[in-house]
């Protein structure tokens, strides 16, 4: 994995923040995560995804949960890839608890 310079050229890549997983989430479509990271189950449980890119569904329609299947195209979901309003994903959640209670 090659990363760009960073301020502290001795930092082990290890500690590096950048280095890890990237997620894209998709308008319209999954989650693309990319890069060093790990899926598990609720119970914590190791899920080997077999690549190092994959698609998570974000429909909750696809007959390969977590993996996206591409069900999303067929079913009309519709999301944007970000909020309309960049804020703290914290206080997107606090709103949202807030509204839905």
């Amino acid at each position: 994995m090659t990363h760009a310079p960073t301020a502290e050229p001795d930092l082990p890549e290890d500690d590096d923040p950048r280095a890890g997983a990237t997620i894209t989430p998709y308008r319209d479509g999954p989650l693309i995560v990319r890069g060093d990271f790990r899926l598990v189950d609720q119970d914590g449980v190791e899920i080997d995804p077999g690549r190092d890119t994959i698609a998570l569904c974000r429909c909750g329609k696809s007959g390969i949960k977590p993996f996206c299947d591409g069900t999303h195209k067929r079913s009309g979901f519709s999301a944007p890839s970000a909020p309309s309003r960049p804020r703290p994903a914290a206080r997107i959640l606090r709103e949202a608890r807030r509204t839905d209670g």
